[in-house]
C-alpha cells in the first residue's frame, strides 16, 4: 500500500496537482483482504455488486461502519433500495430513474448518499453512463433530491494496452468535471484512472483514483 501511495504522489508532484484520493478496489476480493489494509489506514473500498458488498460488510461486523463504501459497478434499478442502503458513494448513477430510488430508500439519518454520475465519455455501445450531454440535466435532478449528494462524475475510458491513449478522454472528462462546478461550486470528486492509468488520470485533474490491482494483486476468478 505504502507503494501505491507514493506512485500517486509522485505523480501528483511531477504534474502540480493535489495528491487524489485512493479508492481501494476490493472487488472480488475476500473481507480479510479488507481488514488487513484496513489496518494499515486505508479507509474507502469500491465494490463492483450490492450483495458482495453487504455479504464482506456482514463478515467483518462492527469494523465495516468505520469503513467508507463505494459502488462503482452498475446498478440495476432493482437493487436502489439495499444500496442506498449498504453504500456511502454511489459512483454509477447514470439514469434519472436511479436517482428517486436511491432518495427515497436513503435513510436520512444516515446522511446524504454520496451521489458519482457516470458518463460514457468514449460512446462506447458495450459501456455504461451517460451521455455527456445528458450529465446537465441529470446534475440537475440529484442536486435537487432529498438524501442525495452530487459530489462530481466517474468515467471508465476505453481500455488500451498503452495507457497514454486514454489521455484524451480524461481531459475531455476534466472539461466537463469543470462545467458542472461551474453550475454547483460543492462538487469536487473526479474518480477516473486505476491501477495501469492512474498517473495519467492524475495528470488530467483525477481527484480520485480506483486501485485494485496494484494494492491487492491479481484478481481472483470471479
Amino acid at each position: 500500500m505504502d507503494d501505491t501511495v507514493r506512485m500517486l504522489e509522485n505523480a501528483a508532484t511531477a504534474s502540480g496537482r493535489p495528491a487524489p484520493r485512493l479508492l481501494a478496489v476490493s472487488k472480488t476480493q475476500p473481507a480479510a483482504a479488507i481488514a488487513e489494509l484496513a489496518g494499515r489506514g486505508q479507509r474507502a473500498f469500491g465494490e463492483n455488486y450490492v450483495q458482495e458488498a453487504q455479504a464482506k460488510q456482514a463478515a467483518l461486523g462492527p469494523a465495516s461502519a468505520g469503513l467508507e463504501w463505494h459502488l462503482i459497478g452498475h446498478l440495476q434499478s432493482n437493487k436502489a433500495r439495499d444500496a442506498a442502503t449498504a453504500f456511502d458513494w454511489v459512483q454509477t448513477l447514470d439514469r434519472p430513474k436511479l436517482v428517486g430510488a436511491l432518495a427515497r430508500h436513503r435513510d436520512p439519518a444516515r446522511g446524504p448518499l454520496n451521489v458519482l454520475i457516470q458518463v460514457n465519455i468514449d460512446d462506447e455501445a458495450s459501456k455504461h453512463g451517460c451521455r455527456p450531454d445528458q450529465i446537465d440535466a441529470l446534475a440537475a435532478l440529484v442536486a435537487a433530491a432529498p438524501n442525495l449528494r452530487l459530489r462530481g462524475l466517474m468515467v471508465i475510458p476505453t481500455p488500451h494496452d498503452d495507457p497514454e491513449l486514454a489521455r484524451p478522454a480524461f481531459r475531455r472528462t476534466r472539461v466537463l468535471f469543470e462545467s458542472m462546478r461551474a453550475g454547483y461550486p460543492h462538487v469536487d470528486t473526479l474518480s477516473m484512472g486505476m491501477s495501469a492509468d492512474a498517473a495519467i488520470a492524475i495528470a488530467e485533474g483525477a481527484t480520485m483514483v480506483r486501485i485494485g490491482t496494484a494494492l491487492f494483486g491479481a484478481r481472483s476468478p470471479g
